[in-house]
């Protein structure tokens, strides 16, 4: 395989450029950049820094990745980007390097990131996530694998999101979102299981059931959280989806976003 590199485009001669790249009109390329295999780079699109992208990725029209994070603290020490395979970063959404040295901002395999979204300095995003337009993900938070970010979200930064969430259209996210719910509002709250989510992505009947069991502790026992982090422990029945809930909560720092006195939705297992 051959690369297609159109004439117009500026690549640094140290940049690590696989077999197989494509990069359009206009698009720079620095110099400690390198990309994987297959990877198209469109026009006008600028990476820099320390970025590593991977195989098979396809990076739209004006896309920045790599350029110094949002951080006044920040005094240009070498930090990371790093983007894994399969990847669509469409127009002009914006990835920027870690905040501290040797630090990372990371993008695993096989997101979907719409247009004008932003990837703020030391995110960890997991695999298989989509992010609808105009999202801002504010620096050091944490993304879990197949959760699906709607349009105009905001989250703020430090804020983790557990695997196979939802997140509505405008919400504002200020604490950690445990895996598995559907959250939206402005301050957003969990309205119930993300069922559909979970059938998708081959979560069997049962393991769903034993979710809503922790879910139902958790959020309406009428417990604290460490009262139905115990009563989950010895309730319900173990399974990864189940540690992975557990553990999500008890790593939590910001404190886990919880339902309000509304009307929460009912989910069909």
């Amino acid at each position: 395989m051959s690369n297609k590199i159109h004439n117009t485009a500026i690549v640094h001669p140290n940049a690590e450029i696989a077999e197989g790249v494509a990069i359009g009109p206009y698009a720079v390329i620095g110099e400690d950049v390198r990309i994987g295999t297959g990877t198209k780079i469109a026009s006008h699109a600028v990476i820099e820094g320390w970025t590593e992208i991977g195989k098979n990725c396809d990076i739209g029209q004006s896309v920045v990745i790599g350029t110094p994070p949002q951080d006044i603290h920040y005094k240009g020490q070498r930090a990371f980007v790093k983007i894994g395979d399969d990847n669509v970063l469409r127009e002009f959404v914006t990835v920027h390097r870690a905040s501290k040295e040797d630090g990372y901002t990371t993008i695993g395999n096989s997101n979907f990131i719409m247009a004008y979204s932003h990837i703020a300095h030391d995110c960890k995003l997991g695999n298989s996530i989509i992010i609808a337009n105009y999202a801002g993900i504010s620096g050091h938070v944490e993304i879990g694998d197949r959760t699906v970010i709607s349009g105009l979200v905001g989250i703020h930064q430090f804020v983790r999101i557990g695997t196979m969430c939802m997140i509505g259209g405008m919400s504002r996210i200020l604490r950690d979102i445990v895996p598995f719910v559907i959250t939206e509002g402005h301050t957003a709250t969990p309205r119930g299981l993300n069922a559909i989510g979970m059938r998708r992505n081959g979560v069997e009947s049962n393991t769903r059931a034993e979710i809503k069991k922790a879910y139902k502790l958790l959020f309406r026992s009428g417990l604290n959280t460490e009262e139905a982090l115990e009563r989950i422990k010895t309730e319900v029945t173990r399974s990864l989806e189940i540690e992975a809930f557990i553990r999500f909560v008890e790593g939590s720092k910001r404190g886990i976003a919880r339902p309000e006195n509304i009307e929460e939705e009912e989910t069909d297992e």
